[in-house]
């Protein structure tokens, strides 16, 4: 090494040495977060603490457990982008401003490469039904798509979840779970690693919650209805809990069945305190229809009245005191009527609130679009306004405790090393005069010292940062509840603490004028996605033609 440096002059040569020092402890520091991922641990845990999980223990989940490269994340935005491309243009630059937030979370490190803000968007329209068992969510599928696909009855019938698909062939088919979970086309893609997480042992088992069925019902080509078991009807709480909120997050159309045979509040505390009280404070509450199903059971009293007051009042007690509720039942499955009078004044009303309700359900093609937009304006902001100033504030704190450590633990060293001298009497006459000083006049051996000097420095300051470091991160993972934003800043707090961050008083990694600019840019390309929408489906001026006039046109032109 010092051969290397006599051709430098004593300044850069204190440089490369500092230089070289540094490039051997990064590399270091590297090889243990390399190892660390390879072991399949948590974030950072053989970094920070040195505990070990097995690879199915629900810790961070690496390309190769993952099964997804950097090269088959590009092809499928690519195949995402050709679809978009005849669908909906507009949509095809939502794609690429996602990718413009993978840039700025990569330099942050928020995502991993293999990582795409795009590919946590259901792009398919996504339809919901949920409730309590024997509501009746079945048999208002199978109603729907004029199909008797799913199981029904007076009990819990289907304890998983079902995604229902389009198919041409005219076989219904039932898939695995595992066909939703390796598949990141559907909504429950690598949701095994979520189920993992809470109940563990069970993400090997995701075909005891999912399941997918195919039929060539016309009206479900372009979306997916997802129907869900009762919250009652599973004894595995918490896994079905998860996939439920899992389901309300990505869906444009949260239908919540309840039954009228049973209004009280009792009967339905769980649906009321999960999927109102728990809703209809969220930004897109419109999203969710609330139904009364099975109403035709309270004919043989004649008192549909009292049943539907009953039950509003359940929901008004829970805090939902305005909007739309509906009533409803399946006749295929219905009671018979035999009051002519009272059998018509049921079906009108059927008829009415399943319009509106059908209705609903042809919109979420539309819903899908703006829904998708919002994720993006509302992933920028989160970045820009929540992420950011949480790690800010951590690094901060981190670097603090680090460079605090620096401070005393050099401190103490050097009053342990200037009482050593004295001890030693390497003072004489107040002067410092250790035997080996006349070695300081030897062209090599000052480089030799400094180089070990520098070297000891760097490892005393590594291991300090070691030692602090668990203290931050836990504290960072303490104070966030949001699960996927505990995530994003877990991954991004281990990037910015490599070795010598401690010394740059920048702000994160990867945040700065460029990174700015982007999230600034996406933010208010949102709003004119919003626009170009609109003007796909509204004519304030009214002067773009209708279809009917411009067919009435064109047939006098020819």
């Amino acid at each position: 090494m010092t051969k290397r440096y006599r051709k430098h002059s004593p300044t850069a040569r204190l440089s490369l040495a500092i230089a070289h020092y540094e490039q051997r402890f990064c590399k270091a520091a590297a090889l243990h977060k390399r190892l660390a991922r390879s072991a399949g641990t948590r974030i950072g845990a053989v970094l920070y603490s040195g505990s070990q999980k097995n690879g199915n223990g629900g810790g961070k989940t690496t390309m190769a457990q993952s099964g997804t490269t950097i090269k088959q994340l590009r092809e499928r935005l690519k195949q995402l982008e050709t679809h978009l491309r005849k669908e909906n243009p507009v949509l095809l630059e939502v794609v690429q401003s996602f990718r413009q937030l993978d840039r700025v979370a990569y330099r942050l490190g928020l995502l991993d490469p293999n990582e795409s803000f795009a590919t946590r968007v259901p792009w398919w329209p996504l339809l919901s039904v949920l409730g309590l068992y024997s509501s009746g969510k079945s048999s208002f599928i199978n109603y729907y798509l004029g199909l008797r696909l799913q199981p029904t009855g007076n009990q819990a019938v289907d304890d998983k979840f079902t995604v229902l698909c389009y198919s041409s062939d005219p076989t219904p088919r039932v898939l695995p779970g595992r066909s939703l979970d390796a598949d990141p086309r559907f909504p429950f893609y690598q949701i095994s690693e979520d189920i993992e997480k809470v109940e563990q042992g069970q993400g090997r088992r995701v075909d005891a919650y999912l399941q997918l069925k195919t039929c060539a019902s016309e009206k479900l080509r372009g979306k997916i209805i997802i129907d869900s078991p009762g919250f009652d009807a599973d004894a595995q709480r918490d896994a079905t809990l998860k996939l439920t909120d899992h389901i309300i997050e990505l869906s444009d159309l949260v239908i919540v069945m309840f039954d009228a045979r049973h209004p009280e509040p009792g009967a339905m505390r769980d649906t009321l305190e999960r999927l109102v009280t728990n809703t209809m404070n969220r930004a897109d509450s419109n999203k969710f229809l609330y139904v009364l199903n099975q109403i035709d059971t309270s004919a043989r009293e004649d008192n549909p009245e009292k049943v539907f007051a009953a039950w509003q009042r359940a929901l008004a007690n829970k805090g939902l005191m305005a909007g739309r509720s509906y009533a409803i039942y399946n006749p295929d499955v219905a009671m018979s009527i035999e009051d002519e009078n009272l059998r018509r004044r049921f079906e009108e009303k059927r008829d009415f609130d399943c319009a509106e309700i059908y209705e609903r359900i042809h919109q979420v093609e539309v819903d899908r679009a703006y829904r998708i937009i919002g994720v993006l304006e509302e992933t920028a902001k989160k970045i820009q306004n929540e992420l950011v100033p949480q790690l800010q504030a951590h690094r901060k704190l981190w670097r603090k405790r680090v460079l605090q450590g620096d401070l005393i633990v050099f401190g103490v060293l050097g009053l342990t090393a200037f009482g050593l001298s004295f001890y030693l009497g390497y003072w004489v006459d107040g002067r410092f005069s250790p035997p080996w000083l006349p070695l300081l006049q030897d062209k090599v051996f000052p480089w030799v010292a400094l180089s070990g000097v520098v070297g000891a420095i760097a490892l005393i300051h590594y291991f300090i940062q070691k030692a602090l470091t668990p203290g931050v991160f836990k504290t960072l993972e303490k104070s966030i509840d949001d699960e996927r934003t505990r995530e994003f800043l877990l991954k991004a707090f281990h990037k910015n603490t490599g070795f010598l961050r401690a010394f740059l008083p920048s702000g994160p990694t990867g945040w700065g004028v460029g990174a700015r600019k982007r999230i600034s840019k996406v933010i208010l390309d949102t709003g004119l996605y919003v626009q170009r929408l609109n003007d796909q489906f509204t004519d304030p001026s009214g002067k773009q033609p209708t279809p009917t006039h411009y067919a009435a046109t064109t047939a006098m032109d020819n």
